[in-house]
């Protein structure tokens, strides 16, 4: 397979390690193996007696007892186990359609979400959010126009990387008629799940769909990338077997250690997740003020869910250094400050991406203020 290179993780892996100040993360606030282990008492001794052979290739049992419990229509025979949600992504996208067949992706979305069909040999019609007055939306007639007699697979992203738009239970109930009504498979990328207000977070689309997979992963609404655990669940049962014996060419299995310190992760899951609500709550509230200062550079589109907002540049702002992309990187290179521009995302508009899940935002925020009381 020739893949198009992943232009967003080039540019972040270009800048993510040297600007001190990043305003761009699409994770949230990350744990230490110390204090992750701290929030389970007695958890250490047991976490150094962990086995470093391998692992099942589905997945350790009780970790896929555990990332069950996270769903009501799959149980631990339903869930799949991959070393992040990109290895989950990449082998749906080769498993559930065939070479030929017609793909429709959600988009801006995450690069591999619509690229692995691509490179597959998969026709794609790429099915685009749009801005408006109250900020983003869908149009759920367009989305069915784009439907052809080879389309076998939606691909959807909610909470969506990198706009932070939520599909409504609405709109999600009506996808799932479409779906069904069209003999259509579902892959939801759904990585910020939990991250919506405690008595507004959705059904995960495996429970509402017969047909639909549901990826996770550890990564981003827990803010645990480093243990590389993420899953794919859904109903029917054969797909995760035909998923399960693809991933024989992929890593096989999960790292033991990260399997052992994910299930405490998901033990305490609803903890961690009350904390990052928070944060990124009052990292909205900090944002907010800003952008209302700055109105000419920015068009603020604060995120419905999720840590992540995708902020468009005023024409007569980004015009001085002539796209998005020219000006995130002199702003890196200036001031040590990363934005993400919205082309590494395929979109000609300028937009940025900004991160609200760290603990560090408002004096990363503080030095972008300061740089533009300069130079806007």
């Amino acid at each position: 397979m020739k893949i198009r290179d992943f232009g967003l993780e080039i540019f972040f892996g270009r800048y993510e390690f040297s600007a001190p100040y990043l305003l761009a993360q699409s994770d949230c606030e990350s744990l230490s193996i110390r204090e992750l282990l701290a929030l389970e008492p007695g958890s250490q001794e047991g976490f150094l007696d962990t086995w470093l052979g391998y692992s099942e290739n589905d997945g350790a049992p009780a970790l896929r007892e555990a990332v069950s419990g996270l769903y009501a229509q799959c149980g631990p025979e339903n869930v799949l186990l991959h070393v992040g949600a990109q290895e989950a992504i990449f082998g749906a996208l080769n498993v559930l359609v065939e070479p030929g067949e017609h793909v429709i992706c959600q988009f801006p979305t995450y690069q591999s979400l619509y690229e692995v069909a691509r490179a597959a040999g998969c026709g794609l019609s790429l099915w685009p959010l749009h801005q408006g007055g109250d900020g983003w939306y869908c149009d759920l007639d367009e989305l069915e126009r784009l439907i052809t007699p080879r389309t076998r697979l939606l691909v959807l992203n909610t909470p969506n990387n990198p706009t932070g738009y939520a599909l409504s239970a609405d709109e999600r109930q009506r996808i799932c008629a479409l779906a069904r009504r069209h003999g259509l498979r579902i892959l939801a990328d759904e990585v910020y799940r939990g991250l919506e207000a405690p008595d507004a977070v959705p059904p995960a689309f495996c429970d509402s769909y017969e047909r639909a997979f549901s990826v996770g992963v550890l990564s981003k609404a827990y803010g645990l990338p480093g243990l590389r655990v993420g899953w794919i669940a859904s109903q029917e049962r054969d797909a995760i077997g035909a998923l399960s014996r693809y991933k024989n060419y992929l890593s096989i299995c999960c790292p033991t250690p990260s399997e052992a310190l994910a299930r405490i992760a998901l033990k305490h899951g609803p903890a961690i997740l009350a904390r990052n609500r928070e944060i990124i709550a009052r990292n909205r509230r900090i944002a907010a003020d800003f952008f209302a200062r700055y109105e000419h550079v920015f068009r603020h589109n604060p995120p419905q869910a999720g840590p992540i907002a995708f902020h468009g540049l005023r024409p007569d702002f980004v015009a001085r250094f002539g796209s998005a992309l020219a000006f995130c990187e002199h702003l890196a290179q200036s001031a040590g400050v990363l934005l993400l521009p919205g082309n590494v995302y395929d979109m000609d508009e300028p937009y940025v991406r900004m991160g609200y899940g760290r603990a560090d935002f408002a004096d990363n925020l503080a030095v972008l203020d300061n740089w533009l009381q300069q130079n806007s």
